[in-house]
């Protein structure tokens, strides 16, 4: 579950986020579109807990899960460690979500060994081993052709009905949002404030 009532986010004098109220159930998906700079990166990291520094209220959960915009993987790390050292996870819990990702046999590999889309399932990976009660998505899925997002959006949707987490996914693409999410929001103004999509 979810639960933020924001009143201000700012950096240094510049505000950009006003006022919010959100609230999120265990299973749904809030869908977050906007334009590019409206603070969307901004919200996901105020509701994964990444930033502390607002003037507001936060009520997400113990366990949290968010996956980037890039994969951000430790490329000095092989792929079941890019699992297991973030989360805690043990190896068997790792290797046995890498392979329901489709990476079965490549736990060993280099994180430069991989593809992108290779790389994307390591980060989905690492977000469900730790069965989170709350999943942040932040654009998880740039850059990929069509069909490797075509798969990745089934991939994450069995996931999430699976172990349904509050989750919140803020896309430019109507095809990833309208695949995912239960319920639609936009990020307009400035500072920006949530209006329904």
């Amino acid at each position: 579950m979810i639960r933020l009532d924001l009143r201000s986010k700012a950096f240094g004098a510049a505000r950009v986020l006003g006022p919010m109220a959100l609230d999120v159930a265990p299973g749904e998906v809030l869908g977050v579109s906007g334009p590019s700079g409206a603070g969307k990166s901004t919200l996901l990291r105020i509701l994964a807990g990444i930033d502390a520094r607002f003037d507001g209220e936060l009520d997400s959960g113990q366990r949290r899960a968010m996956v980037f915009q890039s994969p951000t993987l430790m490329p000095w790390r092989c792929v079941q460690d890019n699992v297991t050292i973030p989360t805690g996870a043990t190896e068997a819990d790792a290797r046995a979500m890498l392979s329901r990702v489709g990476l079965t046999g490549m736990e060993q590999m280099w994180p430069a060994q991989l593809s992108l889309g290779q790389a994307r399932r390591v980060g989905i990976a690492r977000a469900f081993v730790g069965r989170p009660e709350v999943l942040i998505l932040d654009e998880p899925f740039a850059s990929l052709d069509a069909e490797r997002i075509e798969d990745l959006l089934e991939l994450t949707a069995t996931l999430i009905d699976e172990f349904r987490p509050a989750v919140v996914l803020a896309s430019h693409s109507e095809q990833e949002l309208a695949a995912l999410s239960t319920r639609r929001v936009r990020l307009e103004g400035r500072p920006a404030r949530l209006i329904a999509a």
